[in-house]
């Protein structure tokens, strides 16, 4: 591999006991920020405050330094918040999720096996529980913009699977008599599993506890981007999302 390469990486901080271990393991000289978690719930607001740090990443002041060879984005679709975001002179990457649950869990298949038709279920992580005002992820009520387009034009733009899907996480159905958490080995010391379960049986509730990876962290700051797990936007191009499993957005040339 060449290198190492300098990247700058913008992040939920939903990520950020987990992306600082992976820092501290890469190669590649990474700077690191990352955003307020609550930034999820509004997707134009997130849309708008990760564009902005893109654009003053890629145009900073100040007499000129070595430029970043990426620009990397610890945050899936989210939403919908991530669609539009435009690299401008630095490539953007990205991992190819709907979500952070689907990162913090390590693949969009283990995902899948852990949620199936449940895709809009209540879960937790050490970074909502440390980070999120609730604890839980919440349901995004601005997941997005399209909540207010019926099922019908959901088809009409996106098929009928991808409408079902779309229409399932703008209208989530929460079951609140389980309490899940995605549990990851570099977080599991913290105690936050045990203290969920207590509170479970102190409510009555279901205590589900999801063995989660940091691989796609870990291959996200090393620079190891296998196209089926991580989108390479170049520059002039922007996110569009697809809503497609497999592919979740891709990168369009504006006109």
């Amino acid at each position: 591999m060449e290198g190492p390469f300098r990247y700058r990486l913008v992040s939920c901080a939903v990520f950020q006991r987990e992306l600082s271990i992976a820092l501290g393991r890469t190669r590649h000289l990474v700077d690191p920020e990352f955003l307020e978690i609550g930034l999820h719930e509004r997707p134009e607001k997130l849309r708008a405050a990760i564009q902005r740090r893109i654009d003053e990443i890629s145009s900073p002041p100040g007499p000129p330094a070595r430029p970043y060879d990426a620009i990397l984005l610890g945050y899936g679709l989210c939403g919908n918040g991530l669609s539009g975001i435009e690299a401008r002179g630095i490539p953007l990457v990205i991992p190819r999720a709907h979500d952070c649950c689907t990162i913090l869990l390590g693949s969009r298949a283990e995902f899948a096996a852990r949620f199936g038709d449940s895709r809009s279920a209540s879960w937790s992580s050490a970074g909502y529980l440390e980070r999120g005002r609730a604890g839980f992820r919440e349901a995004e009520g601005g997941r997005s913009e399209g909540m207010e387009k019926s099922y019908a034009t959901l088809i009409e733009e996106y098929g009928e699977e991808n409408a079902a899907y779309i229409w399932e996480s703008l209208h989530p159905d929460i079951d609140e008599g389980v309490l899940r958490f995605v549990e990851l080995e570099e977080t599991a010391h913290l105690g936050h599993a045990d203290a969920l379960r207590e509170r479970a049986a102190r409510e009555g509730k279901e205590f589900l506890l999801l063995r989660g990876s940091a691989k796609l962290l870990g291959a996200l700051v090393a620079g190891d981007w296998n196209p089926a797990d991580f989108l390479l936007v170049p520059p002039g191009a922007r996110i569009e999302a697809t809503w497609e499993d497999e592919v979740i957005f891709e990168a369009r040339s504006p006109g």
